[in-house]
């Protein structure tokens, strides 16, 4: 039983090789929570907490701009991830009154099927990985121009005959001038602990506290965004690199940074095009920086908004995100 539970540990460190290696200081579970779920987000470099749309992905990413979606709005999401495994979420949100605004949402990640040996080589059988997230939401109109949020996140992983249960709250808030087109937001991300654990030792949330801001250029249809993360790391030790090489001043600052860029084409379409310098240098394996680079499309007709986009996740494979919103 020893030897077999050995197995799993080492499949689970699998899963969350990426994410160790793009730096969390010892905050290696919860893969779930480190996956954007928004295609805008993920073609944007991964991070972003202040684009102002009637987009209902974006408020997973920051509550506070949940109060910008139509009333009544269904979202469908499906990902492809790491070599067969798949990720599939919905989300819904309802107004109350013109300041208040809920919603929840539900994500599901499958990584498959796997055959179990011990240290022996001998079969022990199959077994199946699964995480869930499901998030309640909340957002209330502050003035004509701030807004603020809050999300509850309960996260349950299952890895063969081992589980684990999890509480995080992420906070947000956002400030918006309509006239200059000028957007900034705050959000303090996965503040909370582990309930149940896998094994004894109970892992830490991934906490994250995250600055963005997005301004539309003169006479351009063009928003730039730059959003600045793991505000509360600043030790070189919290980012090390997967060959164990020290990085330079310059080097740790570019990888709390990520940019994007959204070129506007009509009132309908959109490109999206970003770069997460930290991706780019600790996911590639033959030091490509370029991995880092993110892009991605949106088509808004009616009632309905559709949006895709690609980016580099992990070691393994590229990822495709698909987002399908309807507007009741």
């Amino acid at each position: 039983m020893i030897k077999r539970t050995n197995n799993i540990i080492l499949f689970i460190f699998l899963i969350l090789l990426p994410f160790n290696a793009a730096g969390q200081g010892g905050e290696n579970a919860f893969t779930i929570l480190r996956i954007p779920y928004s295609s805008r987000v993920a073609a944007n470099g991964g991070n972003n907490i202040s684009i102002i749309d009637d987009d209902l992905t974006l408020a997973l990413h920051n509550p506070a701009l949940l109060v910008n979606v139509s009333d009544m709005t269904a979202n469908l999401t499906y990902m492809t991830y790491m070599s067969d495994s798949k990720i599939a979420g919905a989300m819904f949100n309802k107004a109350f009154g013109e300041r208040s605004t809920g919603a929840a949402a539900i994500r599901y990640i499958d990584y498959g099927d796997f055959e179990g040996y011990t240290e022996d080589n001998i079969h022990t059988g199959s077994f199946s990985a699964k995480d869930i997230e499901m998030s309640v939401m909340y957002a209330y109109l502050l003035s004509d121009r701030w807004s603020g949020g809050v999300t509850g996140n309960f996260i349950y992983s299952k890895y063969e005959s081992m589980s684990s249960f999890a509480v995080g709250v992420d906070l947000g808030l956002n400030y918006y001038d309509s006239d200059k087109e000028l957007s900034i937001s705050f959000a303090a991300k996965n503040l909370g602990g582990q309930i149940k654990a896998f094994e004894e030792k109970h892992e830490k949330m991934p906490m994250d506290f995250q600055v963005g801001i997005t301004k539309r250029l003169a006479h351009a249809p063009v928003f730039i965004s730059a959003t600045l993360s793991n505000l509360h790391k600043w030790d070189k030790d919290d980012f090390y690199n997967a060959d164990g090489s020290e990085d330079s001043f310059g080097e740790l600052l570019m990888k709390h940074i990520t940019v994007g860029a959204d070129v506007i084409i009509g009132k309908n379409f959109n490109l999206s095009l970003g770069y997460n310098y930290r991706i780019g240098k600790e996911l590639s394996t033959d030091g490509n920086k370029w991995d880092g680079l993110t892009a991605g499309a949106g088509l808004n007709i009616k009632k309905i908004r559709f949006g895709v986009s690609y980016s580099k996740l992990h070691v393994s494979s590229s990822s495709l995100i698909f987002n399908l919103s309807y507007t009741l």
